[in-house]
């Protein structure tokens, strides 16, 4: 007896040609088997799926999650750890994402990575490899990372990075710190690797692109501004048109006019919607403790004391509804920036990120207000 077919019909689809009417889609294993016309003959010895007019998009990819929860990935680096953060995410549609661990030590690093890996081999839902956001960084542009950790990557560092690992590798690093055939290196063995938390000039980014970063951690935030003489950083990052830039959409960290022309002079499809969400994202709690300092969450912003962000109590549902309503890109566009290109950042959009027979059955199934109300990873549906 072969794997039973599912068909998810009375939707809304999200395609690559913008919203459709009319079609089903059959999910067979962990796989989409096909889109097709709801009156297709398959559909009536299929299992079926009534959404009831709600909208099906592709699942939601985040390169970027600190915790979620109510556990931090650097204080938990455990298999169980990620689970319980996976398990928040998916509440507001994100079915694949980047554990993120910010800058700690060299132990707390191999954990990490050992946990993904081990998370990966289990089959946790959702977990697509690693970030780590540190701890080859800037003290000038720190944030609320600690800087006494700060360092360069060592032989041992760069063994452990670039080890044969079961999913995707992302380092940001500041540019200016780490030498360029250490750059090279890391990218010629597959780490992608992402500039971030850096005072590096323009000139220091662009050789940096040349020797292999592809993109950006948190656009603007962290970094040397777009300036008339010297472009900095971010002016490096949006004349560039192969690498990717990470936006966080909360309406706090980057003003909806800045987002705009970020989005405007990027090349398409290489803006992505990010969280660098903390433990409170699907926790009863506001509060966490990072670096010894406990955070708690305001109107949905996270930062210290003394005023200093750190990371964001956003979702993605919340940043594609940000998108729409606050930037004011269409629900296709928004929908692209929290899925296909993502997925193509990457290096998975063979079988993440879009609504084609062939990829993983991923889907985020959102109301009217463009609130998800199911996710389903794998072909494994999930209530909200």
């Amino acid at each position: 007896m072969g794997t039973p077919l599912t068909a998810l019909i009375n939707a809304r689809l999200l395609t690559d040609h913008g919203p459709r009417e009319g079609l089903a889609v059959l999910v067979r294993g962990e796989r989409i088997e096909a889109i097709v016309r709801e009156d297709d003959k398959r559909i009536a010895d299929a299992t079926k799926h009534d959404l009831k007019r709600q909208l099906l998009l592709p699942g939601f990819i985040d390169v970027q999650v600190n915790g979620g929860g109510g556990v931090l990935f650097n204080a938990e680096p455990t298999v169980e750890a990620l689970a319980t953060i996976g398990a928040a995410h998916r509440k507001f549609g994100t079915t694949g994402f980047l554990p993120t661990l910010i800058t700690d030590t060299a132990d707390v690093m191999r954990k990490a990575l050992d946990a993904v890996d081990a998370a990966i081999d289990q089959g946790v839902p959702g977990v697509l490899g690693i970030h780590l956001e540190g701890p080859f960084l800037a003290t000038a542009r720190k944030g609320i990372h600690d800087a006494s950790l700060f360092r360069l990557p060592d032989a041992d560092d760069i063994a452990a990075i670039t080890r044969n690992r079961r999913g995707v590798v992302m380092l940001t690093l500041a540019v200016e710190e780490v030498p360029r055939d250490t750059i090279r290196q890391l990218s010629e063995a597959g780490v992608l690797v992402v500039a971030g938390h850096t005072a590096a000039t323009y000139h220091a980014t662009r050789a940096a692109l040349d020797a292999g970063v592809c993109g950006f951690t948190h656009l603007y935030n962290a970094m040397t501004p777009l300036g008339s003489r010297e472009p900095g950083v971010v002016g490096a990052a949006l004349d560039d048109p192969h690498s990717w830039c990470g936006l966080i959409v909360d309406g706090h960290h980057v003003h909806p006019v800045a987002l705009r022309v970020a989005i405007a002079a990027k090349a398409k499809g290489k803006s992505v919607l990010v969280t660098d969400a903390m433990p409170p994202v699907g926790a009863d709690s506001p509060e966490y403790v990072l670096n010894g300092q406990t955070i708690i969450a305001r109107d949905g912003i996270c930062q210290s004391d003394d005023g200093v962000l750190a990371g964001s109590a956003l979702d993605m549902a919340t940043g594609v509804r940000n998108l729409v309503n606050m930037v004011g890109l269409p629900l296709a566009e928004a929908s692209r920036m929290a899925s296909a290109y993502p997925a193509a950042w990457l290096g998975l959009d063979r079988t993440h990120g879009r609504l084609v027979a062939g990829q993983q059955a991923d889907f985020a199934v959102m109301d009217e207000k463009l609130v998800v109300t199911e996710t389903w990873i794998s072909g494994v549906r999930y209530e909200a």
